[in-house]
């Protein structure tokens, strides 16, 4: 089965939390594979689809707390949802709230780091991110052992039992892990197109905005990171590395 070209005619929802941090080139690559995608937005009080509904689920990031349910509530059912999403197969992609989102679902713990990491960066891959589908090179992922990235970030998250570590920095070592064969968190973001870019420049405190030439970077490796997540959730390719 080629990328995107199957039978399940459901969409891909991607659950956004706030006006500034939509898809971005996680949207691109979905489209470029054929799939559909519905934004769902439960900070205006849109419903959350069930576990069965989406072909795929992609949780977006957003400066609410996992910790934040008060203030938002929508946030309780949301981890009711990724959890459930897992648990009958469904590809999950979380990132930077949404990992954390995704890690509480599954049993982490989620905490405030020893401050805030925000700006341009990059995160190592571990040994298991270096074998890993969509990080490695075996699979068509990176040749580096390093990932060009934003940071947005002041909470982190301890691993979920089972999980698989993908990638750290030396403040932050848990930036990415994988569950099962095709539930991925990532702490930092990869998605960050020239929309995203002019969206978040005028909200990052000053001295964190990523240059030109970082950005191009970001793009170049992102589209290839998310590429591969997107034909790792339809085409179901194997084996996993562990």
């Amino acid at each position: 089965m080629a990328d995107g070209e199957g039978s399940d005619p459901r969409p891909w929802v991607v659950v956004q939390h706030v006006a500034h941090e939509g898809p971005g080139a996680v949207g691109t690559a979905l489209a470029a594979a054929g799939l559909a995608v519905r934004v769902v937005r439960p900070d205006l009080g849109e419903a959350l689809p069930g576990p069965d509904e989406p072909a795929g689920l992609v949780v977006l990031g957003g400066p609410m707390g996992v910790h934040d349910d008060a203030r938002h509530p929508w946030l309780g059912p949301e981890r009711e949802l990724l959890f459930a999403a897992v648990g009958v197969g469904t590809p999950v992609l979380g990132v930077c709230l949404g990992a954390q989102q995704l890690a509480a679902a599954l049993g982490a713990e989620v905490t405030t780091g020893p401050g805030a990491e925000v700006g341009p960066g990059e995160v190592e891959l571990t040994p298991a991110g270096r074998r890993d589908p969509v990080f490695g090179p075996e699979y068509g992922g990176l040749a580096a052992t390093t990932v060009p990235c934003v940071h947005w970030h002041r909470d982190t998250f301890s691993l979920p039992e089972g999980a698989v570590h993908l990638a750290g920095t030396r403040r932050f070592p848990h930036q990415a892990f994988r569950f099962g064969d095709r539930a991925y968190g990532l702490q930092f973001h990869v998605e960050v197109d020239p929309g995203l870019a002019s969206a978040w420049r005028p909200l990052l405190p000053e001295g964190a905005v990523p240059d030109d030439a970082h950005l191009a970077r970001v793009g170049t490796v992102g589209a290839r990171l998310l590429g591969r997540f997107v034909a790792v959730a339809t085409a179901r390719v194997q084996p996993v590395a562990r």
